[in-house]
């Protein structure tokens, strides 16, 4: 079984899985957010329409980052001019959603809700991966090579957590590119493994058939039972 750790980076991919109304994430700004607990406490509510239709997607066309804050991460919902009022209102075209208030003043508005849930950060789980990419990891004892995606962002040991899908064992191999010891602390493209996806773009080359392999070495004793 794999340790339990907490992981940082997401691939689209990892949250397009999540789109229903039981389990439901989105991306926005480079975050990733499980409002799975935001349906439970709105459940039948209509203005959870937009957020169920966006459910495993990325919604920063939503949002702007607030320019005006220079540390903290805090997403505005975008606005514009009511030509009907000329004031300045959220822009939802993807409908109203929970949280937004309603265009004109209205008595059945409670805004009692605390903080907006795009602001609330009990809600994000982690950061979407700025680039992805694929690699080959071959087991040198068995032979078995598996190809999986991984976040550009992420150290050889989080990409081993990674891995303990396909091997329990996996904290019991020496990882190895081009036959040097690979440092688990640190990225793919730190350990001299580039990425090189837009070459062979550039040159027409299917990258599939170029992925860089890594070697996993059985060390001889199961540190994973």
């Amino acid at each position: 079984m794999a340790p339990a750790y907490k992981q940082r980076y997401y691939t689209p991919g990892e949250v397009a899985q999540h789109s229903s109304s039981k389990d439901l994430w989105v991306s926005f700004l480079g975050k990733v957010y499980n409002l799975t607990p935001l349906l439970d406490k709105y459940t039948g509510n209509i203005l959870l329409k937009p957020i169920l239709n966006a459910g495993g997607k990325d919604i920063s066309h939503w949002f702007n980052a607030n320019a005006s804050s220079k540390t903290d991460f805090d997403p505005m919902v975008r606005t514009h001019i009511d030509r009907k009022t000329g004031c300045e209102v959220p822009h939802t075209p993807q409908g109203r959603f929970i949280h937004i208030p309603p265009a004109y003043p209205s008595a059945s508005w409670a805004n009692d809700f605390g903080t907006p849930w795009w602001k609330d950060e009990s809600y994000c789980i982690g950061h979407l991966s700025n680039k992805t990419r694929k690699i080959r990891i071959i087991n040198t004892l068995t032979s078995q090579e598996h190809t999986i995606e991984v976040c550009s962002e992420e150290t050889l040991e989080e990409i081993l957590n990674r891995f303990y899908k396909y091997n329990k064992h996996a904290a019991s191999y020496t990882w190895k590119y081009n036959g040097e010891n690979l440092e688990m602390t640190k990225t793919l493209e730190q350990n001299g493994v580039k990425d090189e996806d837009g070459e062979f773009y550039e040159l027409n080359f299917n990258e599939e058939d170029w992925l860089p392999a890594i070697h996993v070495y059985f060390n001889d004793d199961l540190t994973e039972a």
